[in-house]
């Protein structure tokens, strides 16, 4: 690529692509930090996702699975897909597909991270405010404090 010549879309995000999963706003912005023309991004970006190289669905299911794997909940999962650009349908699409038992995964986040419930009121609200700001429900934190070390 000579120095005045336009900076090919296609190679810079398929660059970004060989690396990781991302979804095509994230690779829209990327692309423009890069100085790619506004008018190119859009036929770049359909031409990678018409040869399977980018693919929202495909960057929802590694992202929720990622996330889940890290040990946070559905709230925050939602949260952070939804920034990356990806609409509730296919968020809802991901989530069903991995299917987890987020109640089970709160009590694996809590007992890893605590060794016990907490003796006090104060050690006890500790330990839900770790397990909200995980993003689970408040259904999932009542769980996890009754069998989380049982």
């Amino acid at each position: 690529m000579t120095q005045n010549a336009e900076p090919d879309p296609r190679e810079i995000a398929i660059q970004f692509l060989a690396r990781r999963e991302y979804s095509r706003a994230e690779l829209a912005q990327r692309l423009s930090d890069k100085g790619v023309a506004a008018e190119a991004v859009a036929p770049a970006l359909d031409a990678l996702s018409a040869d399977g190289l980018q693919s929202d669905e495909r960057f929802a299911e590694v992202f929720v699975r990622s996330r889940i794997a890290r040990g946070q909940g559905p709230v925050k999962v939602r949260a952070d897909i939804r920034t990356r650009g990806i609409d509730d349908a296919l968020v809802g699409l991901a989530l069903e597909a991995e299917a987890p038992d987020w109640q089970e995964l709160a009590c694996h986040a809590l007992a890893k991270r605590f060794d016990g419930p907490g003796a006090t009121p104060r050690e006890r609200a500790r330990r839900e405010r770790f397990l909200a700001g995980r993003g689970f429900e408040f259904d999932h934190v009542r769980h996890a404090m009754k069998y989380a070390w049982g």
